[in-house]
């Protein structure tokens, strides 16, 4: 395709993310499950790196800056990988801190890397408390409004993600980007 007449830019756009939005539709209804959107979300990451040097040759810019890891204490990061990868592959610029995250070093990531949103990740009922310390160190350095912040992990809720001041609760990858994508739109109309 490339060199027939498409850009990087429209297979990046009307072909690669709108078939990932597909398979998350899929998945929310019941016809994917997570190994599918991984191997797309695989897929999309190898595509876009074959696409990256003439995307950047053309001034094409990524849809926005994600820092995301795993709270401090946690050492999972399956759900945290997935939701990169996805992220990655539909285009968003990720900085991902890895496990066993210090509430230090989210604010470090946030003051150094600007992000547009901050994920943060727990699989554990025990670490997904270490979320609203996170928030409120984030408060303390005064960058807490620089970002918007979302949290997701198996024990987490929507109603938690309320009661600590979170920004956006995610069951999935799919609706991690989903809302991401919402949340960038929404700065850039500001």
């Amino acid at each position: 395709m490339l060199g027939h007449g498409h850009s990087a830019a429209d297979i990046l756009d009307a072909g690669l993310i709108v078939a990932m939005a597909v398979v998350g539709q899929r998945m929310t209804t019941g016809e994917a499950f997570i190994a599918d959107v991984l191997l797309a979300a695989r897929a999309m990451t190898a595509a876009v790196s074959v696409l990256q040097a003439e995307l950047a040759a053309t001034g094409h810019k990524q849809d926005g800056k994600i820092v995301i890891g795993t709270v401090n204490g946690d050492f999972h990061d399956i759900g945290k990988n997935l939701v990169a990868t996805v992220l990655k592959g539909v285009g968003f610029e990720v900085i991902d801190l890895g496990v066993n995250v210090s509430q230090q070093k989210f604010c470090d990531a946030v003051i150094e890397h600007k992000p547009n949103v901050l994920c943060l990740s727990a699989l554990l009922t025990t670490t997904m408390m270490e979320m609203p310390r996170v928030l409120q160190a984030l408060e303390e350095r005064q960058v807490r409004r620089t970002c918007k912040v979302m949290v997701g992990g198996a024990p987490v809720t929507g109603p938690f993600a309320e009661q600590i001041g979170a920004d956006a609760y995610a069951p999935n990858a799919v609706e991690a980007a989903n809302a991401i994508r919402r949340f960038v739109a929404g700065s850039r109309a500001a």
